[in-house]
């Protein structure tokens, strides 16, 4: 009963009843206090801890509310039998996995993260804002922050922009998980989705309880042509995930053309279109009543900011704003008027084009050690964004396992396939790595491909095929 026996602090700033309260339920928590457990009695209590009587009636009293004491007439106070033991607290963990060498293909440089600017954008939102702002938000987000995205993507995206339809958002996900529960209220059933594609977007829509319809995908991109009966498409035209491909010219009219005859609508997921020096305008700018541009900060800034943006439709304005106002999804008030302050300073355009030159330098680095891997080589696409994706031998699995393993993190192509088959791929990420850490993980990584099984055998066959007899 250490809690009982030991002394109180009278020069503590928390009260004394209080000191006692803590002792009490966490002795009760830990199971130190057992179920049914007499206590001294008030009276006792106080004379053992010097302190005084209400001192310890107070905090049996508290206790008692909470459920943790039972107190009745003219019996001992005892600890309650139904309050169970806890188990020992553990320390809080991640769910993320952490690699030495992250060649994840959706992950930015984080250490280019402009603290400083951003941080003179926070104090100068908290400095400006009135006291109204830190109210109810609009569920839109704040007018200010939707005039300076509406401008901004009219003019380096070549969006139809009107601030009166731009909603912020916390990230793509948000945006577009929010949009495909409103699409099954509204008794859709079944969305397109680029194949091979972005795997996130074949969960939301799963668990928007739609059916999820895969489309091929070529060296131009989407294959409108195989678009079928769906009257929902998700594209990245800008530079197609995870092969790289821009959306051709003559696939933007057929695209655009199909979603006019079929009173369909286009998701554009502008997801890193500003992270290459040829940067086609957005789709939304040729349709702006037939597609919802969505974009956010997490490869052009940080993921962690959990900001983003939809550009929609006029008619289908309201429904995502009705959504936004019952979620409360539309983020943090002072982040919304630090970015606000952040893109009229010209501070992210400034990143951007640090980030492109930085990232051109680790793409060539990246391309020239994976020469020296023949089992792995790079399809032919422009440059740009943060990922080449690579046709591999051996079993794709096992060498993403393997690099985990060695602390390499990658992701295999088969993971945003949405049908089985096809040939073995890595999608190569090197936003985040120095030159010399991207050299050392294709070391890893070669060693992991040559560990995989049928790299073994390609590389027996080919010794063999070529051993003098």
């Amino acid at each position: 009963m250490s809690a009982l026996g030991g002394p109180v602090d009278h020069d503590s700033d928390l009260p004394l009843h209080e000191q006692l309260e803590r002792r009490l339920r966490e002795d009760i928590q830990a199971g130190r206090l057992a179920p049914g457990t007499a206590l001294p009695s008030t009276r006792g209590l106080a004379a053992a801890l010097g302190v005084s009587r209400g001192v310890v009636t107070e905090a049996y009293g508290q206790l008692a509310s909470e459920g943790y004491l039972s107190i009745r007439q003219g019996a001992p106070v005892r600890v309650a039998a139904a309050v169970q033991r806890q188990r020992p607290r553990e320390p809080a963990r991640s769910l993320l996995p952490a690699f030495a060498y992250d060649l994840r293909p959706g992950v930015p440089d984080l250490a280019g993260f402009p603290a400083d600017a951003w941080l003179r954008s926070v104090r100068a939102a908290v400095r400006a804002a009135p006291f109204a702002t830190l109210g109810e938000p609009d569920p839109r987000g704040v007018p200010e922050l939707r005039e300076t995205l509406a401008a901004q993507l009219a003019r380096v995206r070549g969006a139809a922009a009107d601030p009166e339809h731009v909603v912020v958002c916390g990230g793509f996900r948000a945006g577009f998980s929010a949009l495909c529960r409103w699409l099954r209220g509204q008794g859709a059933d079944r969305v397109a989705v680029e194949d091979p594609g972005w795997h996130p977007h074949r969960l939301a829509i799963e668990q928007a309880g739609l059916e999820v319809v895969p489309v091929p995908v070529d060296e131009q991109g989407l294959r409108v042509d195989a678009l079928g009966g769906v009257r929902v498409v998700v594209v990245t035209p800008g530079h197609q995930f995870p092969t790289g491909a821009v959306l051709s010219r003559e696939r933007r009219a057929a695209l655009v053309e199909w979603a006019a005859a079929h009173e369909a609508l286009i998701v554009e997921d502008d997801y890193d279109s500003e992270l290459s020096d040829q940067r086609p305008g957005a789709l939304q700018g040729l349709a702006p009543e037939r597609v919802v541009l969505i974009g956010s900060l997490s490869k052009r800034l940080a993921p962690g900011l959990r900001l983003g943006w939809m550009l929609s439709p006029s008619w289908l304005t309201w429904a995502i704003t009705s959504a936004q106002a019952i979620e409360a999804a539309g983020g943090d008030v002072i982040a919304q008027l630090a970015l606000r302050d952040f893109l009229e300073r010209g501070e992210l355009e400034r990143h951007l084009r640090r980030m492109r030159s930085r990232y051109a330098a680790r793409r060539a680095t990246l391309l020239e050690a994976l020469r020296r891997l023949p089992e792995v080589r790079v399809r032919e696409t422009p440059p740009a964004g943060l990922f080449v994706l690579a046709d591999c031998d051996g079993d794709e699995a096992a060498i993403v396992a393997r690099a985990a393993q060695a602390g390499v993190g990658l992701e295999g192509l088969g993971l945003h396939r949405f049908e089985p088959g096809g040939s073995g791929g890595l999608v190569l990420g090197y936003g985040a790595l120095a030159e010399p850490a991207l050299e050392r993980a294709v070391e890893l990584l070669s060693a992991a491909v040559r560990r995989s099984p049928g790299a073994a055998a390609r590389s027996s066959s080919a010794a063999a095929a070529g051993a003098p007899e």
